[in-house]
């Protein structure tokens, strides 16, 4: 497979043991042609050098898990008082590839996060009572899915898990779907965190803090803009949390008029870009580490002559040690999405394949893997010549809303082709996490102007259209079933 030969080629063994060791990250020549030019701009965004990276050390901490104080082991909390730092990744005893997966499989479930955590011992306190966790869902043990102890030099810390708040879902059993994106809470229960944090941020007033994740210089949104300066930006602040949905993210350089659905990191090994607009390749293990360091903070907000951030917020104020990063890489790209355990009788499965094809959609989902690991343009965008990665892009546009693309920060003029490998369990569809189901994916009404989105709507929103990707809307009833027990067996 390529990654294991990627994987292979990016290690470096001592003469004595033979020992894979983890390679540096952050490398100036690797950066220059990592991200994707920005479309309207025709540069690539600026990163940190390695020099300005290397200039603090990388943090490589074990963390604990937060339990309802009523179901912990006992003696479990005097315990964690008297621990020391100890590290989540040792790399002096990892040596095979299969070591790397498994200890970065510990540090993807169990990484704490550095944006949303606190010291202060009354929200500790809080912790420490039961009547915090009322309808909070539990793993079966009496733990949390993203709260996490960290014991560090300077004592106990409480933090959001930095890879799991996104990319892991709880299930009714009690049992967590690794990688998968984040869901609504299960049945029963209200939340899946007790957590009452908010993101440090010193003084800065919320909306300055939005206007800064995706104000687009070239292209200013009046929406955003108002916020920068605005002396009371609450309510429009508050309308735009409310508009979320569980599996859908406004992340920084989006927008949360142009949302982004979380993806499903169990099948990253088939795409060649990172994000659904595509802004930086996917090469190597060691590009998905650059990645998780670049949205954990790692970021100048540079666009050409465009700089977001004010001269004294340039800085970096913390980075995960290069080996965790690496570790968490190998451990992605090793996943695979698990197959269906109730699919539909082969007969109906084999009359889905056909359909698969005779609509065209072999033509972008290319088996085994189901993607092609192209790109297709968004609407309105001509690729210009000369593009450095034109031999990946399809010259056609499937006519999904082209705002993510187009008027974002993130706006490389591309959507790339997604894998239908484990269609089966997305409860979102889409770029924009507007799609419910393969139900309403393949029905025609959601063209219409009244038709109200299964998924993610839009601020103010009810009902509007969710355009493009035409195919397979004027299946007959038979045919549609068909193809969905096809789709679902993937």
């Amino acid at each position: 497979m390529k990654w294991t030969v990627w994987f292979l080629a990016a290690m470096s063994a001592t003469a004595q043991d033979s020992r894979i060791t983890a390679p540096r990250i952050w490398d100036d020549n690797t950066l220059d042609d990592w991200a994707m030019p920005i479309a309207a701009l025709g540069v690539r965004p600026g990163h940190f050098s390695a020099q300005e990276y290397y200039a603090i050390p990388g943090e490589n901490l074990r963390t604990y898990p937060v339990y309802r104080p009523d179901r912990e082991p006992p003696g479990y909390w005097e315990w964690l008082q008297e621990q020391e730092p100890q590290l989540l990744v040792d790399p002096a005893k990892l040596r095979t590839r299969d070591d790397w997966v498994k200890a970065g499989e510990t540090a993807f479930q169990t990484i704490g996060g550095k944006l949303i955590w606190t010291n202060d011992p009354a929200k500790i306190r809080a912790y420490r009572d039961p009547k915090s966790f009322d309808g909070i869902w539990t793993r079966p043990d009496g733990s949390l899915l993203f709260d996490r102890w960290v014991v560090t030099g300077r004592g106990i810390e409480l933090r959001v898990a930095a890879c799991t708040g996104c990319h892991a879902r709880a299930l009714a059993t009690g049992s967590v779907f690794w990688g998968a994106p984040q869901g609504p809470p299960p049945p029963g229960s209200r939340d899946v965190t007790s957590l009452n944090l908010t993101e440090r941020v010193g003084d800065t007033p919320a909306g300055f803090r939005v206007w800064q994740a995706f104000t687009v210089p070239w292209a200013p949104d009046d929406r955003i803009e108002k916020l920068r300066d605005s002396p009371d930006s609450s309510s429009l602040v508050s309308a735009l949390r409310l508009s979320r949905v569980p599996g859908v993210v406004s992340r920084t350089h989006g927008s949360p008029f142009y949302t982004t659905r979380i993806p499903d990191l169990n099948n990253l090994q088939y795409s060649r870009y990172m994000d659904a607009t595509a802004t930086h390749r996917l090469r190597s293990p060691e590009d998905v580490a650059r990645y998780a360091a670049f949205v954990t903070g790692i970021d100048p907000m540079e666009f050409g002559p465009h700089k977001i951030l004010k001269p004294e917020l340039r800085r970096i104020n913390f980075r995960y040690a290069d080996e965790v990063l690496y570790a968490i890489g190998v451990y992605l790209v090793s996943l695979e999405p698990p197959r269906n355990p109730n699919p539909a009788s082969a007969s109906l499965i084999a009359r889905g394949s056909k359909v698969f094809v005779h609509e065209t959609c072999i033509n972008c989902h290319v088996p085994p893997n189901y993607t092609s690991g192209k790109l297709t343009l968004a609407e309105g965008f001509t690729l210009p010549l000369g593009h450095p990665y034109q031999s990946d892009v399809v010259s056609v546009s499937v006519g999904t809303d082209p705002g993510l693309a187009m008027k974002t920060r993130k706006g490389t003029g591309f959507y790339k082709i997604p894998s239908l490998r484990g269609v089966w369990y997305r409860a979102l569809l889409l770029h924009d996490g507007s799609v419910a189901s393969l139900e309403e994916m393949f029905n025609p009404d959601r063209l219409r102007s009244d038709h109200q989105p299964g998924g993610w709507k839009g601020p103010g929103v009810t009902r509007r259209a969710i355009p493009g990707h035409p195919f397979g809307l004027g299946l007959s009833a038979e045919d549609k079933a068909a193809l969905l027990a096809f789709l679902r067996s993937l």
